[in-house]
Formats: C-alpha cells, sequence, structure tokens
C-alpha cells in the first residue's frame, strides 16, 4: 500500500521541522511538498500530485491560509485540505470549510487527532476536532440565538476571553478603563447575562457574532 502524500504550508519554522519530523517517521505518511507561504507552494508544480495538504491561516504577509484555499484546489482540486491553525473562532472556521476545506483543526490538537484527521480525509471524509464541530452544531441550529456585536465591543470580548484585565483591554485598544466597563454593560445587556463566564462561553459557542 503506498503511503499517503502529505503537504504543508507553515512559516513557522519549529513548528513545520516538528510536523515534519512526526508526519515522516509516520507508518503510512510521508512528507511530499513543504511550503512557507501560499505562493510558493502554488509555484512548486511538484505540489499538484500531494493528496493531502495541511495549511494555516496565519501566514505572515502575502496570501492568507484563508485565501489560499480556492487557488490551491483550482490548480489540483484533487488535494484534500486541512486546516491546522491557532485560530478557532467561528468565522474562520466556516470561511475555510465554504472555500472548501476538508477538516479544520488548531494547533493545539494531538499529532495522533491529526493523523486521524488526514486518514478520514483521505477516504474522502471530514473532520473537525469535538470543539469546532460544537461551533458548527450550535451556529446551524435553529433554537439558537446569536447576538451581533460591534466592531469595538467584539475586541473587548475577545480580551476577556484571552484573559485580559479590563485595564490590559483598555491599554491595548488606548481607551480608558471606565469605557470598558461601559461596553462590558452594554454587552451584558445584549446577550442577557451576568458574567464573564457567561460572556466567555457564548464566545467560544459561536453565539457572539
Amino acid at each position: 500500500m503506498k503511503a499517503v502524500l502529505v503537504s504543508l504550508i507553515e512559516d513557522e519554522q519549529l513548528i513545520r521541522e516538528s510536523l515534519v519530523g512526526l508526519i515522516d517517521n509516520y507508518p503510512g505518511l510521508n512528507i511530499h511538498t513543504v511550503a512557507e507561504s501560499v505562493e510558493s507552494f502554488l509555484e512548486n508544480e511538484e505540489a499538484r500530485s500531494s493528496q493531502i495538504l495541511l495549511l494555516d491561516i496565519g501566514l505572515k504577509g502575502g496570501i492568507s491560509g484563508l485565501e489560499g484555499i480556492r487557488p490551491i484546489k483550482h490548480m489540483a482540486p484533487e488535494i484534500e485540505i486541512i486546516m491546522l491553525t491557532t485560530f478557532d473562532d467561528s468565522d474562520h472556521v466556516f470561511k475555510a470549510l465554504c472555500a472548501g476545506a476538508s477538516a479544520y483543526l488548531t494547533k493545539q490538537s494531538p499529532f495522533a487527532k491529526i493523523v486521524e484527521a488526514i486518514e478520514v480525509v483521505g477516504q474522502g471524509g471530514s473532520y473537525m476536532s469535538p470543539e469546532i464541530a460544537r461551533k458548527v452544531v450550535n451556529y446551524f441550529a435553529p433554537s439558537q440565538k446569536r447576538t451581533n456585536l460591534t466592531p469595538r465591543q467584539q475586541q473587548i470580548v475577545q480580551g476577556v476571553v484571552d484573559g485580559l484585565s479590563y485595564k490590559l483591554i483598555a491599554d491595548k485598544l488606548m481607551i480608558s478603563t471606565e469605557t470598558v466597563r461601559d461596553h462590558i454593560k452594554k454587552i451584558y445587556r445584549k446577550l442577557e447575562i451576568n458574567s464573564k463566564t457567561e460572556l466567555i462561553k457564548k464566545q467560544r459557542d459561536g453565539q457572539i457574532v
């Protein structure tokens, strides 16, 4: 049985080298093409014969992982794309899946899960980590209520989710702590919640857009 040809687009050297080592030493998998950018991958003729592509979203400069999905699929329609990224918000997940990705994993996923995703996708299936799958379910559930926040409110929510204090959020956004508190009150009223824990849960469940 031939080994599955796995390619990789990742601009972080340590992550790239770690994945290359793990995949090349795993039975049934072979590293095929390694690139630091979507552009260099598209320019490599050998990349066309890749079977699976692990694609990062947050690439520094040039074409992002999300923007790269369609041209990659246009170049080689048979390539199955697995997003492997630090982003786990609903917006990135749905944009990637709608653009043609077959799977979505975060970089916090154990290597065994990455291998599992490669195997599932290689057999024609789709794969998502449980956390990502929950976001999809919540997004499409007809009874689920989603609330639109302003761009500033979304920034403040992200700060809370990242564990920042109101002062650190204020410093980061160059506004006063009182302004942050005022936004928090308005966010709580919009979402009909009373605590930071509820706010974080709603954000992670994809109920905030």
